[in-house]
Formats: C-alpha cells, sequence, structure tokens
C-alpha cells in the first residue's frame, strides 16, 4: 500500500491508501476522487485522467511513454515537466506520499 495525496484544483486534499499494483487512476476511482474521469478506463486512450505531478516527486517517477506523451497533447493545460496520465502511474511502495495535483477540468 502507498499514500497517494491528490489535491484538488481548488485546494481540497484527499489522502487515501492505494493497494500497490493498482493506479494513481484506479486509486481515485476507488476512492471516489473528484477531478479523475477516467474515460477510457485505464487504456491510455484518452486524456480525462491528467494530473500535475507535485515538483519534489517529478524526477522519482519512471520516464513517460511515447504513447502517454501523444496523449497528453490532448490534456488541458499540460505542462511539459509535471504532467502526467495517471494510468500509466503504477502504485508501488516507492511512491508513498506522492502528491498529484489535479487540472481545473479535464477534456
Amino acid at each position: 500500500m502507498a499514500r497517494i495525496i491528490y489535491i484538488e484544483a481548488n485546494g481540497t486534499r484527499h489522502e487515501v491508501e492505494v493497494p500497490t499494483g493498482l493506479t494513481v487512476m484506479e486509486g481515485a476511482r476507488d476512492n471516489n476522487i473528484p477531478g479523475i474521469d477516467a474515460d477510457c478506463g485505464g487504456a491510455c486512450a484518452c486524456s480525462t485522467c491528467h494530473a500535475y505531478i507535485d515538483p519534489e516527486w517529478v524526477d522519482r517517477l519512471p520516464p513517460k511513454e511515447a504513447m502517454e506523451e501523444d496523449m497528453l497533447d490532448f490534456a488541458w493545460q499540460p505542462d511539459e515537466k509535471r504532467s502526467r496520465l495517471t494510468c500509466q502511474l503504477k502504485v508501488t511502495d516507492d511512491l508513498d506520499g506522492l502528491i498529484v495535483h489535479l487540472p481545473e477540468k479535464q477534456i
């Protein structure tokens, strides 16, 4: 299990335990965190699970693969360094304390 902290655009903070092996997107979905739509269910076929990774965590995550890079082009106000699709982030013990900031909207 890892503790993941989701912060909504309005500042509301949600701290939840997410089982190892799930994705950060599944953790949000399973805990009813608003701001992650996950329209494609985690297939990396949309950008509705887009989030901004807290600066202290950006370099601690695995690099983006080409498919994620391509889908981020469709996200609302993507940030080249901080934007990630949460469906592509597998939860491990190393992600304990991860902070993700949710965008104002998903498109």
